[in-house]
């Protein structure tokens, strides 16, 4: 029976909740990483009790993607409200995400043409920041190669019941490169790691091209999308509210660490805002904003409202010279008193920004309806569509 179960993969029966030697699921989950694994911030990726979301989006950044770039600039927070409507024992999961670029001639031939533009990391300004940095220049993609490299140099969460994904988007054969796709997708599935593969052109051309074969070897799912099409920007009455209250929102974030650190967070987490509102107008923004306003938008480690709920000792941790420049001239026995007003202030703008969001996403459905075109065949709907299939699957419950 054992060697039956093994056959369809051992991280498909760890989805389920199914161990070696015992069939009953988890009634909780607890996350656990190794000490020597480090996220791009310096510190332990997880800590505590809630579940656990890794997933890499490998995108082609030759001369014919612009349009797959542009998509992914435009629908990061759509994919990353998906995973904020996802729930697990109760409990938001702590989303990663990374980004590598592949099949560029400005990147070294010696390098398969890869990048590694940001490794897995929560700080989702930092995402953005990394999508709007690419450019495209014609090259040779080499799809095994870049799965290959994002399984070796990402530091996975080793967390047998996390949801891990790579995502790898392009429109050349699957089969191009020095390394064989079909053991860099073995090699995935092997590590819990799922592959979707997403064809920008015709389906049946993605079939020939092996980009259904590599998401079947790793338990994947195969889509195609136009990378072409532009992304719908619907305005919203709710816009306006939801940027003001954004602005509101800003104003609550306490950075520490060095002078240099504290203004590259504050700094960047307005450019993303300008990028957003840039990419799809007040629509961009609005909808980024609905993110800030929920549980995945955390920035323990940088920000000292964040840091504060999860260790309320931070604050003696916290060296005199790192701390947020709000804080800096309050005597050290007030200082608790202005995070907590802090953490209220924020709590309160969070719950309406989150109210109006449900209002402006009603909206939108109800809009979306009455297109003869719909978004289907983007980047960010294929990742939201098979995101919520996977989850499900273990053990993820989605908000209607």
């Amino acid at each position: 029976m054992l060697h039956t179960l093994f056959k369809i993969g051992l991280p498909a029966l760890l989805a389920f909740g199914i161990t070696v030697g015992e069939q009953s699921p988890a009634q909780e989950i607890v996350i656990t990483v190794n000490p020597d694994q480090q996220d791009n911030n310096g510190k332990p990726p997880f800590a505590g009790k809630r579940p656990a979301a890794d997933m890499a989006i490998l995108l082609d950044t030759s001369n014919s993607m612009d349009g797959l770039i542009s998509q992914a600039k435009s629908q990061l927070w759509t994919i990353v409200q998906q995973f904020a409507s996802a729930k697990k024992a109760g409990k938001t999961p702590m989303l990663r995400v990374a980004v590598f670029e592949y099949g560029n001639t400005n990147l070294p031939a010696s390098e398969g043409y890869i990048r590694q533009v940001v490794g897995l990391t929560d700080d989702l300004d930092k995402v953005s920041e990394a999508l709007f940095s690419l450019t495209t220049k014609g090259g040779d993609e080499y799809c095994g190669q870049v799965i290959n490299e994002a399984l070796s140099r990402l530091d996975w969460c080793d967390e047998p019941n996390a949801f891990k994904a790579i995502f790898i988007a392009g429109n050349e054969p699957f089969t191009q490169g020095p390394v064989d796709y079909k053991k860099s997708c073995k090699r995935a599935i092997e590590s819990g790691v799922v592959v979707n593969t997403i064809h920008c052109g015709n389906y049946n051309q993605g079939i020939s091209g092996m980009w259904q074969h590599g998401a079947q070897l790793a338990e994947g799912e195969y889509m195609n999308i136009n990378q072409d099409r532009a992304v719908v920007s619907i305005k919203t009455p709710q816009d306006k509210i939801l940027i003001e209250l954004n602005e509101r929102l800003n104003r609550t974030y306490l950075w520490y660490g060095s002078k240099d650190a504290r203004g590259r967070f504050r700094k960047n987490q307005t450019v993303q805002d300008q990028n957003a509102l840039r990419q799809l107008g007040a629509a961009g923004l609005s909808s980024r904003a609905g993110v800030k306003g929920g549980a995945l938008y955390n920035n323990a480690g940088r920000d000292l409202v964040d840091s504060y709920k999860q260790n309320d000792q931070i604050l003696s941790e916290i060296k005199e010279e790192e701390l947020p420049d709000q804080l800096q001239n309050v005597p050290a026995d007030q200082r608790a008193k202005v995070v907590n007003e802090m953490t209220k202030k924020r709590a309160e703008i969070q719950k309406e920004i989150a109210k109006v969001n449900k209002q402006r996403m009603e909206f939108i459905a109800n809009e979306k309806s009455k297109l003869a075109e719909t978004e289907a065949d983007t980047l960010g709907e294929a990742v939201r569509s098979a995101v919520t299939k996977q989850m499900e699957k273990s053990g993820f419950e989605f908000k209607k």
